[in-house]
């Protein structure tokens, strides 16, 4: 039998981001020999049993070193590749996912920048492209394009289940949970010490007056882009998101839930390339433009119009906030004051942060922190540098706990819902591989 040689390049990111290094007492040379499983028409070959190997490795894990158990977890690398080729042939046969070779190569981009960058020098990156069988850094980008050509349709298959309801989770058993936490928790590790509060963000409100003068600019604009204008320059020049103004709008890919419910109503029905009316949410009023649209996701711009904000709308908020404060403090109900006066763009309640995550300004405010505290009311700088916006943050701690080992209870709920769906998603493989000729060959 003629053998074709394949080096893996040792500081390569392979198959999912792992920095492969050689076996102990093994080369980096690798040769494929044989096919250990077929799939369909697919091939899985003995090499790529070696490359998961390589990646687990490289990730900090001990593989056993007697044959028998070395076998099982090849057999097991087996089935994971098994059902992988299964997701890839099932998202090639729906006409409804579809990958574009832009998606592809800006995966590329980033998988390619991410292990240039572990490489000191582009000589260095050159041999070990050569040491690895890629004679070119073009030849590697190719190999890389198939990987996450294959990462994205397995990706968008299995979002597409879950937005049909076609993978609804299945509820495990009290036996299957505990049973899922025990064979995890040796690499769980320390549970680190974390902080649980909830806050109320108070932000100034615009007045009648101003909201219809920024509903009629919205309108202005929306019939200058159904004339003619670009969107993306019509965004740069009008829109008051500073995160996505620069960017013409762009939201980039997002589901059902990242934005505001108003927002996403629309959004979600909007036909690419139609501009929408106005969409008043609690950021303002809103102009949106769909241009791709898969089952589960959609990329999008938008243009957001602000009502102005007068300095006496600013100093009633600042008064509340003192109000609020002074009421949480005096023992008056921390939930019903939330309900009545919480900006509903900013997030409500927040458990278990780890407190070496905190970001300013909770890090001064939370990291010595008791349960109980209730901080002074802080202002919160207006992204856009309009002093009339600032808002008015006030916390209270709920909980603090101190670093010890994980236990059960504290990932239960966690547990449950990966656990659910990883069920959802084996019930749905083993029909797929009823429908399927699978094959597996001796090692």
């Amino acid at each position: 039998m003629t053998r074709v040689r394949v080096r893996l390049l040792p500081a390569l990111v392979v198959l999912g981001g792992g920095v492969v290094a050689p076996l102990q007492g093994q080369q980096s040379t690798l040769e494929v020999d044989r096919v250990v499983a077929v799939v369909g028409n697919e091939p899985i070959l003995k090499t790529q049993i070696e490359v998961e190997l390589f990646r687990m490795q490289s990730q900090g894990v001990q593989l056993p070193t007697e044959p028998r158990e070395l076998r099982q977890v090849q057999l097991q690398i087996v089935e994971e590749l098994i059902n992988g080729e299964l997701l890839v042939q099932q998202a090639l046969r729906d006409t409804a996912i579809r990958i574009t070779p832009e998606e592809i190569a800006e995966a590329v981009d980033l998988e390619f920048r991410k292990v240039r960058q572990s490489i000191a020098s582009e000589l260095e990156f050159k041999a070990e492209l050569r040491k690895s069988g890629f004679q070119t850094p073009d030849e590697y980008r190719r190999w890389l394009g198939e990987e996450q050509r294959r990462s994205l349709l397995q990706t968008r298959l299995i979002d597409q289940l879950r937005a049909t309801g076609a993978l609804d989770p299945i509820p495990p058993t009290e036996q299957e949970l505990r049973e899922y936490f025990d064979a995890r928790k040796d690499v769980a590790g320390q549970r680190p010490a974390t902080i649980t509060w909830r806050q109320i963000v108070i932000a100034p409100k615009p007045s009648a007056e101003a909201k219809e003068r920024a509903l009629a600019k919205a309108d202005s604009i929306v019939l200058e882009l159904r004339q003619g204008a670009d969107f993306a320059t019509t965004a740069r020049r009008f829109s008051m998101d500073p995160g996505s103004r620069e960017r013409g709008g762009s939201l980039d890919w997002f589901r059902r839930g990242q934005m505001q419910p108003e927002f996403e109503d629309v959004a979600f029905r909007l036909p690419p390339g139609v501009v929408s009316n106005p969409v008043e949410t609690a950021f303002g009023y809103h102009i949106i433009q769909v241009e791709r649209a898969q089952p589960a996701e959609i990329q999008a711009r938008h243009i957001l119009l602000m009502p102005d904000i007068s300095a006496d709308d600013a100093a009633q908020a600042r008064a509340l906030a003192d109000e609020v404060r002074a009421a949480v403090a005096a023992g008056a109900s921390f939930d019903s004051l939330q309900r009545l006066h919480h900006d509903k763009t900013q997030f409500e309640d927040t458990p278990e942060v780890p407190i070496n995550q905190l970001t300013p300004p909770y890090t001064d405010l939370l990291t010595t922190a008791d349960s109980g505290y209730i901080s002074p009311v802080v202002p919160l700088d207006s992204p856009i540098g309009d002093a009339n916006r600032t808002q008015y943050l006030i916390i209270q701690v709920t909980d603090r706990r101190p670093e010890g080992q994980i236990r059960f209870e504290d990932v239960r709920d966690r547990l449950r819902n990966q656990l659910g769906e990883e069920l959802a998603i084996q019930r749905y493989l083993s029909r797929l591989r009823r429908g399927t000729y699978v094959e597996i060959r001796d090692l």
